[in-house]
């Protein structure tokens, strides 16, 4: 019998004792009976069988001790097939219509991969893109005592600062400082100023500080020409000397980088550059991580720190595999409205300081600036013959470590029942806040269509705001204006009641420097307060929405019923 492989015929000292084998893959059996005979014959038939395919595609293979099954060879630098999603870079084996990470459809893309003996890293590519010019040779590294490490440093000046009142703030969200060997990720919407605040950054690193003079900063770029990068910089009135430099090759970056040995190194961006012999294309999920793993080997071992542009997804996060923002050490998003001129930057991400600080600018033809009085962009122009206006209540938020205060605006109109609209408020709670001012206060809401709305399109999604939706509500649906010298601060319960927020002491003295007469807050906090710094305030306790209430519309509770 004979099937798909063959078996090497048995030797003569094994055919008396060799019986047909139930293996699947077949052998030649000799008959016991002409074994002396055809012994000699069968060996030479295999010696020249071995022989005729020693150079086919044919391999033996080692079986047993007295079989040789033979079989194909496999093929070299097999293909392996991905299906990738283009928004937020889920990889699986096999297409799906729709992805099954973020649920979008007609996104998920072929990728193929081809085995192959020679790979290149992130970490390999350095070797030759370097040299010599590494400040430490791997042979001399060795674990170090922390007393080791930490001696000799000045932590005062061991960040890289950035003056004024643009550094500042920039400085702010770091944690007080560009810190040396640092990979930092910015990322944004397009058009919301990520290549500017990095142009800018740049420019005021390569202008130095009190302890380094000027010192050469590069600005790779892999999306516009030096032409237009040197426009753009004219535009914003950049004077410093800037080494700019378009590529989208990170070998060759790191190589033209390695003659200047920057101060600073800025790439626009991390999804227009490429490693080569890599799988994939500029901005592909292996791409991705290991031009991030090359810059960031680059950054550690020549202690200069690099900023990164990232695009973002239709979703807001940063295009690329999720590993991205695992491996770099800062993560900086940049927001702002489309129809507005401000920009918040805040940290999601920070090895080397908090990430609860905020940074605030506003775009203007020169650049980005700072806004040294957050709060005024969230509060609208009053009428100038008018000190009150009805439906508007100041609440006292904070974002990271600052304090914000911003306007709620209301309006309640009798007779169109069961229409609501929500602007930047979240429907879930201000439903919430409504019922139990129906429920609670007595207010009539049901007769109502109620809409509000936050001023500068500010999202509020901390409950500290809660007091102030309620103010605003109550003082559109009585038709009674609000002072506009009163803030609100404090959360609202089911039953009515008020409730403390973190940091209670903080917002009030905030509140306080900016001129406020009177801040309402619950009854509650008024026990945590100090009096230092709080004589021109009047600060007034409340246990539930009936009080704030009949502390701000005196004998209004009859109007309501």
């Amino acid at each position: 019998m004979f099937s798909f492989s063959v078996s090497r015929f048995p030797s003569a000292q094994s055919l008396s004792l060799h019986h047909p084998s139930t293996t699947t893959n077949a052998t030649f059996h000799t008959n016991p009976l002409h074994q002396n005979a055809s012994s000699s014959t069968n060996n030479n038939k295999a010696e020249n069988f071995l022989k005729q395919n020693a150079t086919s595609r044919v391999n033996p293979i080692e079986g047993n001790e007295n079989e040789v099954v033979f079989g194909r060879k496999k093929k070299k630098g097999k293909e392996k097939v991905y299906w990738v999603c283009s928004d937020c870079g889920y990889s699986t084996g096999q297409w799906w219509g729709v992805c099954r990470s973020c649920s979008v459809s007609g996104t998920m893309k072929e990728f193929h991969e081809v085995k192959s003996s020679e790979k290149v890293s992130g970490f390999s590519v350095l070797e030759d893109g370097l040299g010599s010019w590494l400040p430490e040779k791997s042979g001399e590294l060795r674990p170090l005592r922390l007393s080791e490490v930490n001696r000799g440093v000045d932590h005062l000046h061991w960040r890289i600062r950035l003056s004024g009142p643009f550094g500042n703030e920039v400085s702010r969200v770091l944690g007080g400082g560009l810190v040396p060997g640092s990979l930092t990720l910015v990322g944004g919407d397009p058009g919301v100023g990520k290549s500017t605040l990095l142009l800018q950054v740049a420019a005021m690193l390569a202008e130095g500080d009190e302890d380094v003079g000027a010192s050469p900063v590069v600005y790779v770029s892999g999306e516009e020409s030096v032409e237009q990068i040197g426009n753009r910089a004219d535009r914003l009135t950049i004077g410093s000397d800037i080494y700019l430099y378009s590529s989208n090759d990170i070998e060759d970056i790191l190589k033209k980088v390695q003659y200047i040995s920057p101060r600073a190194l800025v790439v626009d961006s991390v999804q227009t550059v490429y490693l080569k012999g890599i799988m994939g294309s500029p901005g592909g999920i292996m791409q991705v991580k290991e031009c991030t793993s090359a810059l960031l080997r680059f950054a550690k071992t020549t202690n200069i720190p690099v900023l990164l542009i990232g695009h973002v997804t239709k979703s807001g996060d940063i295009a690329g595999p999720r590993v991205l923002e695992h491996i770099v050490d800062v993560v900086l998003y940049m927001e702002g409205e489309k129809y507005t001129s401000h920009r918040m930057l805040r940290a999601v991400k920070n090895r080397f300081g908090s990430t609860d600080e905020l940074g605030v600018f506003e775009m203007s033809h020169s650049g980005l600036q700072a806004v040294s009085n957050a709060s005024e962009m969230f509060l609208s122009e009053q009428d100038l013959d008018s000190d009150v206006l009805a439906g508007l209540a100041v609440a006292v938020i904070m974002d990271g470590s600052r304090t914000f205060l911003i306007e709620i605006q209301a309006l309640c109109l009798s007779g169109s029942t069961g229409s609501r609209q929500f602007n930047g408020i979240q429907a879930n709670r201000a439903d919430m806040i409504i019922s139990v001012l129906i429920k609670q206060a007595g207010l009539r809401l049901q007769e109502h269509a109620v809409f509000l709305n936050v001023v500068s399109g500010l999202t509020v999604t901390e409950t500290a705001g809660d007091l102030a939706i309620a103010a605003a509500i109550c003082s559109s649906c009585l038709e009674l204006p609000i002072p506009n010298d009163i803030a609100f601060i404090g959360e609202i319960g089911l039953g009515g009641e008020l409730r403390m927020v973190t940091r209670m002491e903080k917002r009030v003295h905030t509140v306080a420097k900016l001129g406020y007469r009177m801040c309402i807050i619950p009854k509650a906090a008024e026990k945590v307060l100090g009096t230092e710094g709080l004589e021109n305030i009047k600060v007034v306790g409340c246990r539930n929405l009936k009080d704030v209430i009949n502390t701000i519309f005196p004998n209004v509770m009859r109007r309501s019923k």
